[in-house]
This record gives C-alpha cells, structure tokens and sequence, in this order.
C-alpha cells in the first residue's frame, strides 16, 4: 500500500500544517507521521467541509451523531457527505441522514434524477462515490509520480462518472502547466459550478483568465475566491499584482498589505511590503501635486 508524508499530505491537498494540527487537535484525524489512501480520503473530505466554513466542532458533532445512529467506524468513508446550510448531511442507500437533527428522509437531490435515468440503483450512489474517489486519489498518486498523461487520464474518468469539484481542479492545473490556458479555464469554471464555495476553484480561474490577458476577469476570480476565504493569502497576492497590472494601485495596496499581515515571513512577504510601500509613496506624491494644483488654481485671478 502506497504510504505519504504529512509533506505528501500538504501538497496533494492543499492544506496548511496549521489545518492539520487543529484537527490532530479536537480528534478529526489520528496524529501520524505518515497517511494511506483512506487518509488521504478523509482529509480531503474534512478539507472541503472546511472549504464551506462547516467548523471542526460542527464536524465532530455530526461525525459523533452519525456513528451513533448508523453504527458506522467512519461516516466520512463509508458514506457520502454534503452539506445543507451549516450542517452536515449524509448519503446513504439513497437517503439522506442529519445525525445531529435525527431526520432522516428520501434524498432527492443530486444522484436520485440522473441514477434513476441511467436505471441505476440509488443504492449504489455511495459505491459510485467511492469509486470515483478511489479514481482520483489514484491520479493523484500517478500525478505525484511524475506519471502525468496516465493522472489526466484518471481525472478524465472521474469526471466522467459525475461531479467532482477536485478531480476538475487537478486536471486543470496539468492542462494549465501544459499551457492549455483555455482547457484550464474550462475545467476550473466547472469546479466553480460544481462546488460554488470552493475558494481554490476560483483561485486557479483566476490565474487561468489571467494568462488569457482577461485581467478584468481575473480580478473577479481572485475577489470571488476572498469572498469565500477572506484570511486567503495567495488570492490576496495575486489580486494585489492584478489591480497593479490595471493601473487600480490603491486597491493593490490594501491586497498587498493584507499579505503580509496573513503570511509575514518569507521573500513573498518582502515583495509585498515594498510594493506597498512604493505605492505608498508614489501616491502621496500624487496627492500632493493635487492639492497643489487645486490652490493654485482656486487663486484669484
């Protein structure tokens, strides 16, 4: 069995070691020094239910309630999960279930029209799922090896299966490094539709308009990602040069000093406090002139 770091962990999912020490911390997730591909599963699911600002109380609570009524080990492998509002629902032979409400009822969403027009049973929905997460952590594993074609190829058959935020995410970013620009901005605008709170989605569309000289577009990219994550450091970096590159310098500042405040060590952090710093004093010449001009031209005549 393919084992990975927690440095594996990080990069693959995309999450801070501060993420992952606060759910080593309230008993999300085990303490380890290395993680297998059910881990790998349940992080990617945590960091999701993160992504739509469901808290790791909130998460533990519904985790609790749902081992108790269904005598699941592990509810966030053996059963689908969504969520309504800020709570957590879980699929399960074609119902859904709030463990912590004790509601349980048909689930209409979703699965159940486009299972049942393929005369599929609604109670495979959750084997479907595994099946399309096994694919995916599968073409991450090809990805990580360098095995690039053989990881599009996996996410492609994802993706086929059904919706799968991630798995568009991934293949965009192999399209993208390929300079497929257009391809990438396809895949990423379908994460975005898939899942509209996936902060990331928007990040990476961003970057991708941004290739394709739509700067205009990025930068609502890059302020949609804010929306949804406002502590988003790279968004905020990114915003920061966009609005330079359009000529906006004093909304720059603010992305520039929002950086550096959410990620204040390092050369990337360096960059920021000087860019905001030339802003600074550029602008203050600026306004001087201004005013300048503004007396000399309300002088008598």
């Amino acid at each position: 069995m393919n084992r990975y770091s927690r440095q594996d962990v990080l990069r693959i999912l995309r999450i801070s070691p501060r993420q992952l020490r606060a759910w080593e911390r309230v008993g999300l997730v085990a303490v380890a020094a290395d993680y297998g591909f059910e881990d790998l599963v349940q992080l990617r699911k945590l960091r999701d239910l993160r992504a739509v600002r469901i808290s790791a109380a909130s998460i533990r609570a519904s985790l609790t309630a749902m081992r108790a009524v269904s005598g699941m080990a592990n509810p966030l492998l053996e059963a689908g999960v969504t969520t309504r509002g800020p709570r957590m629902v879980f699929r399960h032979s074609g119902a859904a279930m709030d463990p912590v409400a004790r509601q349980f009822e048909f689930d209409f969403e979703a699965d159940g029209p486009r299972l049942a027009a393929l005369g599929e049973d609604p109670a495979s929905s959750t084997q479907r799922q595994n099946r399309m997460e096994a694919l995916f952590l599968e073409g991450v594993r090809c990805e990580e090896q360098g095995q690039l074609a053989e990881a599009a190829a996996l996410y492609e058959q994802t993706l086929e299966m059904g919706e799968h935020a991630p798995a568009a995410i991934n293949l965009g970013t192999i399209v993208y490094n390929q300079r497929q620009f257009q391809r990438a901005e396809q895949l990423y605008r379908r994460a975005t539709t898939e899942n509209p709170d996936y902060a990331l989605a928007f990040f990476d569309l961003g970057n991708a308009l941004d290739e394709l000289q739509r700067l205009q577009e990025a930068i609502e990219a890059y302020r949609a990602a804010i929306r949804l994550v406002p502590g988003y450091a790279d968004a905020h970096y990114n915003l920061a040069l966009a609005y330079e590159r359009s000529g906006e310098r004093r909304r720059a500042l603010r992305h520039w000093n929002a950086y550096a405040k959410l990620d204040p060590v390092g050369p990337w952090a360096n960059h920021a406090r000087l860019q905001a710093r030339k802003i600074l004093d550029r602008e203050g010449l600026t306004i001087a002139w201004r005013n300048t001009r503004s007396r000399l031209t309300a002088s008598p005549r």
